[in-house]
């Protein structure tokens, strides 16, 4: 709010400059999106002092309280848990690599970074709108000008999410991780994943699976009923969808237009995607503890 204050005090006056730096400040650290201009961000798309403490805010926020708190205890890179070694490197590793996509795709997009007149500038906004679909909400580009190579990329890292014990949604980063990593242990050959010099057992594999698998599932099922009950493109439907379920926030500009079955079900995945896909399956479910083990039989798959 402190450093906020230093770009709008002197823009808005003393108390409204203190009242826009204190709510946007923990809409940021609480990766809520929530923005009270209508435009988001876009009027700060090159102010530095703005990208930085924003994003640092949902940063930090969307890295998961047990990560911080592991962090101010080991203070020390080597002596962290597994957990918050992948999700500090998965988010370097995810930021710079989505920050070099949008910024190679919209290069030349009129309406977007070709717009905009400085190289500064195009990094500031590339660099923000990597960071901010993994549920911060915040857009400093006009969501609905991006090319939909680019739309398609904020869909997979809205899908990916935060980190597990954090204040996003989507699947987490952690389980991402853990998908891709199980997929390389099984082309190598090895049935555990094996990263730092440490294990990670089948049963974190298999519970990955069935929370990307049950998220895919709902996400299906709601794009499949918007596509019936909506006049909107695919493309569009599918954004909102996957914005809801990592509740991000972010539209195409649809939101306003759906209809009361839309908005129902807009609602019901928010709602999945905060609690977890998991958690709503497991309360759902029935456990089942059987003592009957039946022979193992192959069959063929791929």
């Amino acid at each position: 709010m402190i450093f906020l204050s230093i770009r709008w005090v002197p823009e808005f006056g003393f108390w409204k400059g203190i009242y826009l730096s204190f709510f946007h400040a923990i809409s940021a650290y609480n990766n809520a999106g929530f923005s009270l201009w209508s435009d988001s961000l876009m009027r700060y798309v090159g102010d530095p002092l703005v990208n930085i403490v924003i994003s640092l805010l949902f940063i930090i926020g969307g890295i998961g309280f047990t990560v911080l708190a592991d962090i101010w205890q080991k203070k020390s890179f080597k002596k962290l848990s597994l957990h918050s070694k992948i999700m500090i490197v998965g988010t370097l590793i995810l930021n710079f690599i989505a920050m070099f996509f949008i910024f190679t795709l919209e290069y030349n997009n009129p309406n977007t970074l070709g717009g905009l007149h400085s190289l500064s500038d195009k990094l500031w906004a590339s660099y923000f709108q990597a960071t901010s679909p993994r549920t911060a909400g915040f857009n400093s580009l006009d969501i609905s000008q991006l090319d939909h190579s680019t739309i398609f990329l904020m869909i997979i890292l809205m899908f990916v999410g935060a980190g597990s014990g954090s204040t996003g949604g989507g699947i987490k980063l952690t389980t991402f991780m853990v998908i891709i990593l199980g997929v390389i242990s099984f082309l190598k050959g090895r049935r555990e994943i094996e990263i730092a010099n440490r294990s990670i057992s089948e049963n974190f594999i298999f519970r990955s699976l069935a929370i990307s698998t049950i998220a895919l599932i709902f996400i299906s099922i709601a794009v499949f009923i918007l596509s019936i009950t909506e006049k909107a493109d695919f493309i569009k439907i599918l954004f909102e969808v996957i914005s809801a379920f990592g509740t991000v926030g972010l539209s195409m500009g649809i939101t306003a237009s759906l209809s009361v079955i839309g908005k129902i079900i807009i609602v019901f995945i928010m709602f999945l995607g905060k609690i977890g896909p998991l958690t709503l399956a497991l309360s759902l479910a029935k456990p089942v503890n059987s003592r009957i083990k039946y022979p193992n039989e192959d069959i063929l798959t791929g």
